[in-house]
């Protein structure tokens, strides 16, 4: 598949997943995947503060949109975009939309908000999706990527629409949270893409929370990206003294066994990575993109690069989305 279809086949993709498995780094990724096919990417954070623009050097982002990157390619020129979404702000701008210009801003400044979202559970969550709808609808990007909240939050996140139609039968809100349920629920509009680490306990909650989404929401889900899996190495099983000989090195004795052990844990670490990866594909029969383990503290656009670079490879094994 081409990654330009791929990224634009529906134009929201929804990237969720359990705190702490690199959730904002595979959103950023795919961004710059995007741009290098000559796509204009849109990032939304709706989470508060993440490390989201540091990636691309950048400082903190904010409700109005900013670019982050420009990219030169063959197909034309790229762009990733970003701004973080609040309701609050979302608030101020649907009532502005709507001719309550005047009492927009003093409602949110009064915190009527905290009142409403207590009374209506779910409509803080429609109004940011309402605006992402928003922005989808007026075609702003060629493909709007959502940093979605933690795997238990994006549940409820996603399933927000469908809570307040339950609640509300008529008025305005009822209308956002259809048009909100419309786009999450159409194929060629949205997908959610899951991001896991090849262990035992993210592999278990991802599969959990597809299954979840499928059934309280029925969003489409796009491929499952692995983050941070260890490339396998050759040699690790070999004696490090006669490796070292062969390869003309003297190592001592002491070097050798902490060579081998670390060999030990290296090997231990692709066996176990290898039955996640496995099981995942048996419970959960999707797409897999697996990006690798950085070893590096803090990640810059050199690693996200290459990162784009490996998605973009695996994306073009995919099968081909008839048009």
């Amino acid at each position: 598949m081409d990654p330009a279809q791929f990224f634009t086949a529906p134009r929201v993709t929804i990237v969720a997943g359990k705190g702490g498995v690199g959730k904002t780094t595979v959103a950023a990724t795919m961004a710059l995947a995007a741009a290098q096919a000559g796509l204009r990417a849109l990032v939304i954070e709706v989470e508060g503060k993440s490390g989201l623009p540091a990636l691309f050097g950048q400082t903190e982002l904010d409700y109005e949109e900013q670019v982050l990157l420009t990219v030169e390619t063959e197909a034309g020129t790229g762009e990733v975009r970003a701004r973080t979404l609040t309701p609050d702000e979302s608030l101020v701008e649907y009532l502005r939309d709507h001719g309550l210009k005047r009492i927009s801003k003093r409602l949110a400044e009064s915190g009527a908000l905290d009142m409403v979202a207590t009374a209506t559970p779910g409509i803080k969550d429609v109004l940011i999706l309402g605006k992402v709808k928003q922005l989808e609808t007026a075609g702003v990007a060629d493909v709007i990527i959502v940093d979605a909240p933690a795997a238990g939050h994006a549940i409820t996140f996603l399933s927000s629409a469908e809570g307040l139609l339950d609640a509300v039968k008529v008025g305005p809100i009822e209308s956002q949270a259809r048009e909100v349920r419309a786009l999450l629920t159409e194929a060629s509009r949205c997908q959610v893409v899951l991001v896991t680490l090849p262990e035992e306990t993210p592999v278990n909650e991802l599969v959990e929370t597809a299954y979840s989404l499928e059934d309280r929401v029925g969003i489409k889900l796009g491929p499952v990206v692995v983050n941070g899996v260890f490339p396998e190495l050759n040699g690790l099983a070999d004696d490090p003294l006669e490796a070292a000989a062969d390869a003309g090195v003297v190592v001592s004795s002491e070097l050798s066994e902490a060579l081998a052990a670390a060999a030990s844990f290296r090997l231990d670490r692709q066996s176990l990575q290898e039955r996640q990866l496995t099981r995942l594909g048996k419970e959960l029969p999707l797409n897999q993109i697996n990006l690798p383990f950085v070893f590096r503290s803090d990640l810059g656009l050199d690693s996200l690069r290459d990162l784009a670079g490996r998605l973009a490879e695996q994306i073009a094994h995919f099968e081909a989305v008839p048009t």
